[in-house]
């Protein structure tokens, strides 16, 4: 990988490239208001809180850990109990376990807002947090998050060399371009795919790479149909959907050893030659520069049948959330709003972008700098033509997955795919256990 890097400065109403030297001299002011203010503002009371966070990817899981870190030295009245482990169960599954045995902490990365809101676990995001932000999506007319990251992509991220040898001069621009990629890649005896298929998650990448182009980038009220039964998963275009994702295991396009392969080991496979490619976001670029730091490596996103690049990008309600108990104690409050100031200050939160190779949800733009794979991202997701979209499970309100559903799928693929035996039965059981779910949550 090229060592040259790109300062970005970036904001949620333009991404403009400010191109330099790596290691040049910083432009920006080094001191933070925000930071300034958390630090003078803080409790001079001893306050302890409890937090968990997402641990699936090692270099976020480290870039908010750092986070944590520097405002607890900064701030040593307040302590900061991380209750987060790193599990190949589901994030959602884990909060709930979490719950059910008293330990829902009280500052939470949510995801699923508005299953946890609906329950009552949640507090509203206090006024004087919601302005560092342009913009939050409301769950039952409340701002509950605030957003860590705007949503990134998924692309293929891919070995420049295994391209080169298989004879790929070019990334593909359409989906017949990249089948035949696959092909080239597949007869010069090189896995194309590797798939996390250990990790329940990983299902949902490519699944919601295909339900975005055959459903939700044309229908985003798709959700809220099916609960109605105006729509079915047996339909033209959710069928079409995992026709084309089973297809890359038929094909033989998939690794394997795709049910052994953990998450984590994505990138040790795709810098070691043993496959050509991994679809996933820019949160792998990290891993992959520590795992090879000499490892040239490109990302492009999957085009859909029609040629059209459509990408998860859609701001939805996630992000750092007090939960319902914790808002009854006014010095944890302090204590949670001062670190949330802090996280998002300017320095701390460039360290945590370029750390996790995220992009910034802060209504201030903030600078740092970017590899060209996050430049690659950052010009996606700037690009006019680009579709954003949602996967399936982040919805709300109406179009809200009943929650139980997305786990309960991806297993069933897992089956079919283990089976080789995908028929329109399989979308059938789908709409089945969608119709029981919601019936389960109107009781």
């Amino acid at each position: 990988m090229s060592k040259k890097m790109t300062k970005v400065l970036v904001g949620t109403t333009a991404i403009a490239l400010v191109l330099t030297a790596c290691g040049g001299k910083e432009t920006t002011n080094s001191s933070s208001p925000a930071a300034s203010t958390a630090a003078s503002a803080a409790p001079k009371k001893d306050v302890t809180f409890s937090v968990i966070y997402a641990t699936g990817d090692p270099a976020t899981k480290q870039a908010v850990a750092n986070s944590i870190s520097a405002f607890t030295k900064a701030n040593p009245h307040i302590k900061i109990k991380d209750l987060s482990e790193t599990t190949s169960a589901s994030y959602l599954d884990f909060l709930k376990t979490k719950d059910a045995v008293g330990e829902f902490p009280d500052l939470v990365e949510m995801r699923d807002t508005q299953l946890f809101a609906d329950n009552g676990k949640l507090a509203e995001l206090p006024k004087e947090l919601q302005g560092l932000f342009e913009s939050i999506p409301q769950v039952n007319g409340k701002v509950y998050n605030a957003p860590i990251a705007l949503e990134p992509p998924h692309g293929i991220i891919y070995s420049k060399k295994a391209y080169a040898d298989a004879g790929i001069t070019e990334e593909p621009k359409t989906y017949a371009d990249f089948l035949a990629a696959q092909e080239k890649l597949k007869a010069k005896g090189i896995s194309p795919i590797v798939m996390g298929g250990k990790d329940i998650f990983h299902w949902g990448f490519w699944i919601n790479k295909f339900f975005m182009d055959e459903v939700h980038g044309d229908d985003p009220n798709w959700n809220s149909k099916r609960s109605k039964g105006e729509v079915s998963f047996a339909d033209a275009g959710p069928t079409k959907a995992m026709t084309l994702f089973t297809e890359l295991f038929t094909k033989g396009y998939v690794d394997p050893g795709f049910m052994s392969t953990a998450d984590n080991q994505t990138a040790s496979m795709l810098v070691t030659g043993k496959a050509a490619s991994l679809f996933s976001g820019p949160w792998m670029f990290p891993q992959i520069a520590q795992a090879d730091p000499k490892f040239e490596f490109g990302f492009y996103p999957v085009p859909d049948q029609k040629g059209r690049i459509i990408v998860n990008g859609l701001a939805k309600p996630s992000g750092w959330t007090l939960s319902a108990a914790a808002a009854k104690d006014p010095d944890k409050v302090a204590a949670m709003s001062e670190f949330i100031k802090f996280f998002f200050s300017k320095d701390n939160y460039a360290a945590y972008l370029k750390s996790a190779s995220a992009i910034p949800s802060t209504k201030e733009k903030i600078s740092y700098e970017a590899s060209p794979q996050l430049k690659e991202v950052l010009d996606l997701m700037a690009d006019p033509k680009t579709i954003k979209s949602l996967q399936i499970n982040a919805f709300w309100g109406e179009n809200q997955m009943p929650p139980t559903w997305r786990n309960w799928f991806y297993k069933l693929a897992q089956d079919w795919i283990i089976k080789k035996d995908f028929s329109a039965d399989y979308m059938k059981k789908a709409d089945a256990e969608w119709d029981a779910a919601v019936k389960a949550m109107k009781k």
